[in-house]
């Protein structure tokens, strides 16, 4: 059987990256809402000799999950799933960010707990932000409601997040969204275990990807306080992702792993003003 790798966000920076790494032995599926905007992603995969198709797939939609779950089954053993489809505070509002970050999060691992078999592993995306924004404003608290009941979960974070002003909400959306994805990767190592499946979440910092170009300007200003000055390259993140989940990472689950070039190290307070 062929071994599988789904890639969500699949058509660009980390997302292609990964397919390119992980193309040499595996079939990769690659999914964004539009199949359109992912043919010229699997043409150049495809002139590269890697076995890759696109597929449709709103990680928001529960419905549109399953059917990627049960369409990457059909394919072959599912080994590996990189779930990087996200959203900034730069490309949607507050409830949309959730909805994809946060919701999309529970709908892949629980569509692909269905599916993936033992030795096969999955990473969810996280970011460095989950770092940087500060503990107070997690609701911690709430993030239980997403395993039993996760449109109650959403009405919940969403009722904490109208409580901060309209001009922040989406950027604290997407840092409590991002720490979420933390969370809950986390407490489904001991479910996916139970099937030997490792999961763990990767948390990128500044990279340079379509995403991290519209936030540039922004980003640049941390760049002096990483230990390496300057943006990932999406080589080093896809490097970081095929390894995690490959043989060598076997007794790897269950944890989240920064790489930022060392910004969070620095203790560098965004609630500050930099100069």
């Amino acid at each position: 059987m062929k071994k599988i790798c789904v890639i969500t966000g699949g058509g660009s920076g980390m997302g292609l990256a990964t397919a390119r790494l992980m193309g040499k032995d595996h079939y990769i599926i690659i999914c964004g809402r539009s199949v359109k905007k992912l043919e010229n992603a699997v043409r150049e995969l495809q002139e590269e000799g890697i076995e890759a198709e696109a597929f449709p797939c709103d990680v928001s939609d529960h419905i549109s999950v399953e059917r990627l779950a049960d369409y990457a089954k059909g394919k072959g053993n599912v080994a590996a799933v990189v779930h990087a489809a996200g959203m900034s505070p730069h490309m949607g509002n507050a409830e949309q960010i959730m909805e994809v970050n946060a919701l999309g999060t529970i709908h892949v691992n629980n569509a692909f707990y269905r599916v993936m078999e033992e030795g096969s592993c999955m990473i969810d995306v996280s970011s460095m932000s989950a770092y940087l924004t500060p503990k107070l404003i997690m609701p911690k608290s709430l993030y239980k409601y997403s395993v039993s009941d996760p449109e109650l979960f959403m009405k919940k974070i969403m009722k904490r997040v109208g409580l901060f002003p309209k001009k922040v909400r989406a950027g604290v959306s997407y840092g409590i969204s991002k720490h979420f994805v933390i969370w809950f990767a986390k407490q489904d190592a001991a479910r996916f275990g139970e099937k030997g499946v490792r999961i763990i979440s990767v948390s990128p910092g500044n990279f340079e990807t379509p995403m991290g170009e519209l936030e540039k300007e922004e980003a640049d200003a941390y760049t002096k306080y990483c230990a390496i000055k300057r943006f990932g390259h999406v080589d080093e993140i896809a490097g970081l992702f095929a390894y995690c989940a490959g043989p060598g990472a076997g007794y790897l689950t269950g944890i989240d792993i920064l790489c930022d070039g060392g910004l969070v190290a620095s203790g560098i307070n965004p609630l500050k003003k930099q100069r």
